[in-house]
């Protein structure tokens, strides 16, 4: 009976201790932000991030919360990516993916617009879904490319612009937002977006710190710079950002097992038997350095898979930080936790982001001196 007890009380213990390990989460900052949306079937996590985060931006730049059109950015980006790839007979990069700064080159050339003024949406349509019209497109371009007639006319532009507004709609000039009627341009100046105040940086060696570099990744179709700077001030430029008011958009690897939307955790143990462990519970993680950090980018454990935007810190129990990572796939109970949110461990930060964006302001004064600006 004693024997029987005493196992007994060795796995209450044991089931008590795993449910202390259980994560328990407190809000630290917190920046105003709009709603998670989805992208649906689409490619397009680019702009639906650098989106949210222009959305923050008009949030802290002129009070008003806006729902912006994402699908204008892809609307007029895809013809900028198409001429590229032509131009360059297939030997570049065709697809949805993209990154910030697409986003940004597109509000550049061709303004901002409210949602309710272009949603890329066709009919009765309520979700996003470019398969079929990204099939079609590709075909198109490699068509072009074989040049069956020998020449090629210019008309295949407006052939492949065509197909973009059967499938998302003709583009818009000309809007009315708030009884006033704006161009695109126009409204991007009204909502206090200068593009030329955001900055992209990254973290790698292949390139001289505190320089300016193209940064060799597949999704940078427009050949697009990045400042570099080591991982411990990048982790500070974000840390420095969000607690002072400006939210950071993030370029990441998501591919991880213990990158987990479901649970709404991304952490990367020191031990590799915890994984799947660590997506419910505190355990150690790894100490990443820059050398492996730039390890796992060359043997390309480290991708750039997917665009979010952090919009905060938590902590946990023991005090250990986690970034508010909002994502673009919806809110729906079964495919996430946080209400459409991911944490992101420090250590997941400095070994799986890619690349950040954010306003210039946000950098510390120490970190924009060195980069030269």
């Amino acid at each position: 009976m004693k024997k029987i007890l005493f196992l007994f009380a060795i796995a209450f213990s044991s089931l008590f201790i795993n449910a202390q390990e259980q994560y328990q989460f407190t809000k630290v900052i917190d920046i105003d932000t709009t709603p998670v949306i989805s992208q649906g079937n689409t490619g397009t996590c680019w702009s639906f991030s650098t989106s949210s985060f222009i959305e923050s931006e008009i949030i802290r730049l002129t009070g008003k919360r806006i729902d912006i059109s994402e699908m204008y950015n892809v609307r007029n980006t895809y013809p900028v990516k198409a001429d590229n790839y032509v131009m360059r007979q297939g030997k570049a990069q065709f697809s949805e993916g993209g990154l910030a700064h697409d986003v940004f080159n597109s509000i550049r050339d061709f303004g901002l617009v409210p949602v309710d003024a272009y949603s890329g949406l066709i009919g009765n349509n309520t979700n996003h879904n470019h398969a079929e019209m990204v099939a079609i497109l590709t075909s198109m371009l490699d068509t072009y490319i074989k040049n069956p007639g020998r020449k090629l006319d210019p008309k295949w532009r407006e052939a492949f612009g065509s197909v973009l507004d059967v499938y998302m709609g003709k583009n818009v000039t000309e809007f009315t937002f708030e009884g006033k009627k704006y161009t695109p341009l126009q409204f991007a100046e009204m909502v206090k977006i200068d593009t030329d105040d955001y900055v992209n940086i990254t973290s790698f060696t292949q390139a001289p710190f505190y320089s300016k570099f193209i940064l060799n990744i597949p999704d940078n179709f427009s050949n697009g710079s990045f400042y570099n700077v080591p991982i411990d001030e990048l982790v500070e430029v974000i840390d420095h950002a969000l607690e002072n008011g400006y939210t950071v958009e993030i370029d990441c690897d998501v591919s991880e097992k213990t990158f987990s939307s479901k649970d709404g955790i991304a952490v990367i143990p020191s031990n590799s038997l915890n994984n799947l462990k660590a997506l419910h519970s505190i355990y150690p993680e790894m100490e990443v350095t820059q050398e492996f950090r730039q390890q796992e980018f060359e043997n390309f454990k480290t991708t750039d898979d997917h665009l979010m935007h952090i919009t905060g810190t938590v902590k946990d129990q023991k005090g250990n930080k986690y970034y508010m990572v909002k994502n673009s796939w919806g809110t729906d109970e079964k495919r996430t936790k946080f209400d459409g949110y991911v944490y992101f461990s420090e250590a997941y930060v400095r070994l799986k982001t890619i690349s950040i964006t954010l306003h210039k302001d946000g950098l510390t004064k120490g970190i924009s001196g060195k980069m030269g600006m």
